[in-house]
């Protein structure tokens, strides 16, 4: 399956006059659809009058084909046929003139009818609401896949990035994983160093001087040394952080490849892999190994930016 976004955008337009069709057309129906990032499913319409009788099918349509996002809809009515032209008959003018005189008697400074506001009053478009309300709803279905489309586009754009990311946190958790065991043997042969320095110190203060008083001394110097020792690689081991990482890169490129509704999934992911990251920052005893935590977060960072438009 695929990897949708939740960003994408699409239009269509049904009805209205044909190339070599002679009939006078009726009225042609737009839409416009558009969606962003969101934690859920946000639809907001905006409809023409004539068209809002369709909203509940429209928002049934839509919850059937996506699940996260914030998604407006826009429709409206084209070359919509008016009786505004239609001469006024006799009734409906006297009803008017009846209802401008009792509005007169009340308010004398009140301006009389236009002709304009007369037509405009008295005009009755021609109702092509049933067939719209059809029209509405199956040119819903259109846009709306070609919306499911440009998303899978976007998708396909956004899963190719973060495998790309998602290689380069791997060879950077490859460059991590010499750099510990050189640390260690660096910092022991640190350790050798003071205990001997210790065992020469004290070798030679006369205050120390004996078997007893230097075998004590010995004895402390090589027990603080093994203590610190021990600390110390306690201190920088990284490698539990390195497995779990490795683990978070396996299940993310799993859920890119299977597809589907995974934003969710990989936020969390996105989240541990930061963790862990930050962890073996803190953890750094040497320039390098910070220099591979700050690269590492920079991309987790990328990722974390286009996880968000994943649904």
């Amino acid at each position: 399956m695929a990897v949708y976004s939740m960003t994408g955008y699409a239009t269509a337009q049904l009805g209205g006059p044909s190339a070599g069709v002679a009939a006078e057309p009726g009225p042609a129906v737009g839409m416009e659809l558009r969606s962003v990032n969101s934690r859920f499913l946000d639809i907001s319409f905006k409809l023409a009058d004539d068209l809002r009788s369709a909203e509940p099918a429209l928002r049934e349509l839509i919850t059937s084909q996506l699940k996260r996002g914030k998604v407006e809809v826009r429709a409206w009515v084209e070359g919509r046929q008016d009786a505004s032209v239609r001469s006024p008959g006799a009734a409906d003018l006297q009803k008017l003139v009846s209802l401008q005189d009792q509005v007169r008697a009340w308010l004398p400074t009140a301006h009389p009818l236009s002709v304009a506001e007369v037509l405009a009053l008295t005009a009755r478009p021609t109702s092509h609401s049933g067939a719209m309300h059809a029209q509405v709803v199956e040119l819903g279905e259109t846009t709306l896949k070609s919306l499911v489309a440009a998303r899978e586009r976007e998708g396909r754009r956004l899963a190719s990035m973060l495998l790309d990311r998602l290689q380069q946190l791997r060879q950077l958790a490859k460059d991590a994983q010499p750099l510990i065991p050189q640390l260690v043997a660096q910092q022991r042969q640190r350790f050798i160093d003071r205990w001997n320095e210790a065992l020469a110190a004290s070798s030679a203060d006369p205050s120390t001087s004996g078997s007893m008083g230097n075998a004590v001394t010995g004895d402390m110097a090589r027990d603080r040394a093994l203590t610190e020792a021990t600390a110390f690689a306690i201190r920088i081991d990284v490698a539990e952080e390195l497995t779990r990482l490795d683990s978070h890169l396996t299940e993310i490129e799993r859920l890119l490849k299977k597809g589907a509704e995974v934003g969710k999934r990989l936020d969390f992911l996105i989240q541990e892999l930061h963790r862990e990251a930050n962890t073996m920052g803190s953890k750094s005893s040497s320039l390098e190994l910070t220099r591979i935590s700050v690269d590492m977060k920079v991309l987790i960072e990328q990722m974390r930016e286009q996880v968000q438009n994943i649904e």
